[in-house]
């Protein structure tokens, strides 16, 4: 039984808490970078492609921003036998593999928005449950090293399924290659539900208390979540770092198109990614296990800094080698990032309120990948008046972002 009282705290258990974020991680990576960006040139103008690309993305994770609270929330005060959380990974997970086939079957955009909307609802029902499992039984002082497995498996989905996807699904494979991507998400998802709901053992809740559903609604986002200054810099730092990261992810495809020239967009973007995530594997670990060490806030800092270089780098050299080495810098940012930010959130969560903390704080992530598509339509505008400008606005954009995370993290002053 993984708790806080078992001695040791071995590397399996580890394993068994976050391998979900493998497959969830794997399906928003394929489906943002590769899947919608492709699918969506079927049924919109061409010149109005990041406008379309942005509401369809961003009206999804405004459904994750308050789905996932919530559901956290409801977690938190159920009592199942099972447990408070795999009986909402259960039927979230389930949800998410029936509702992949609409993806391929849609046949307008607004379809395939529907569909995205529903998958968002379905994944953050088991993503907001799923996300208590390291404060709840991970020791404190192994959090770190927690969050670093948890980003490694995230990272490892990333990189595998828009590898997968930018080989089987391109402008000229049709809907067998992308049957090809969903089909094998439905599968990794499913294996990585069992895996969860079979060799997971929840400790006992203790005093939970059970609320109407209209008390849960609003006590998921009550004010008492607020009253911490240090809290609210964490999240507006994470805010900003997501936002820088999402933006460039979610124009990588375009930028490559249409700046740099690259013959397959597709197969180049899943390199670039690729390319990111591998730098990410390699810190992500290391990055958790020193931030039990000598502390979040460090670390935080110089993530934001490496992030803003490896965009000033993308801006300043239109060149496809050089742009790869910059995404590396991006991964090695955003991999210290992930383990050291994760785990100081884990910092602020109170007993028995993991899910809804960490739901709230997930707000950020979700928040700061729909602001990054508010960018979208301005891409569009600029790119009118003056032909590709509308990039080089955005690589600014991200730069400022970054460098906003880094600076509002030193407002965290201390643990809660």
């Amino acid at each position: 039984m993984i708790n806080q009282n078992a001695a040791p705290f071995r590397r399996w258990d580890y394993v068994k808490i976050t391998i979900l974020g493998f497959a969830i991680t794997a399906l928003w990576q394929s489906l943002h970078s590769i899947i919608l960006p492709l699918l969506i040139l079927d049924f919109i103008p061409e010149d109005q492609k990041s406008t379309y690309l942005s509401s369809l993305v961003a009206g999804g994770l405004l459904f994750a921003m308050f789905v996932q609270p919530i559901a956290g929330d409801i977690s938190d005060s159920s009592n199942f036998k099972w447990g408070r959380r795999r009986p909402f990974i259960l039927i979230g997970i389930l949800a998410v593999i029936l509702l992949l086939p609409g993806i391929s079957l849609a046949g307008s955009f607004a379809a395939i928005f529907v569909v995205v909307c529903l998958l968002q609802v379905a994944a953050n029902i088991a993503q907001g449950p799923y996300q208590a499992f390291i404060p709840e039984m991970v020791p404190a002082e192994k959090r770190g090293m927690a969050s670093g497995f948890r980003g490694l498996f995230e990272l490892a989905g990333g990189i595998a399924f828009v590898v997968i996807a930018g080989r089987c699904y391109n402008e000229t494979s049709g809907l067998g290659g992308l049957w090809l991507v969903l089909g094998s998400l439905g599968f990794v998802l499913l294996v990585a539900m069992f895996a969860t709901v079979f060799l997971v053992r929840e400790p006992p809740a203790l005093a939970i208390r059970r609320r109407s559903p209209f008390a849960t609604l609003s006590h998921a986002f009550s004010k008492d979540v607020w009253k911490n200054p240090s809290f609210i810099w964490f999240l507006l730092s994470r805010l900003l770092v997501y936002m820088a990261f999402t933006t460039i992810q979610q124009w990588a495809l375009y930028y490559l198109k249409d700046v740099v020239g690259v013959p397959d967009p597709s197969a180049s973007v899943a390199n670039f990614i690729a390319v990111g995530a591998v730098a990410m594997i390699i810190v992500v670990w290391p990055a958790g296990y020193l931030s039990d060490r000598i502390g979040r806030k460090s670390l935080t800092v110089i993530s934001g800094l490496l992030g803003a270089l490896g965009i000033g780098i993308i801006a300043l050299v239109h060149e496809e080698g050089i742009i790869l080495w910059a995404a590396g810098i991006i991964g090695v940012a955003m991999g210290i990032f992930n383990s050291t930010n994760w785990a100081l959130a884990t910092d602020f969560v109170p007993k028995n309120e993991e899910a809804r903390y960490l739901g709230i704080a997930n707000m950020a992530t979700a928040g700061g990948a729909v602001l990054a598509r508010v960018i979208g339509p301005a891409i569009d505008a600029i790119n009118r008046v003056s032909a590709n400008s509308g990039y080089t606005f955005m690589l600014i954009m991200c730069v400022v972002y970054f460098i906003g995370g880094a600076v509002f993290v030193l407002g965290v002053k201390k643990r809660s």
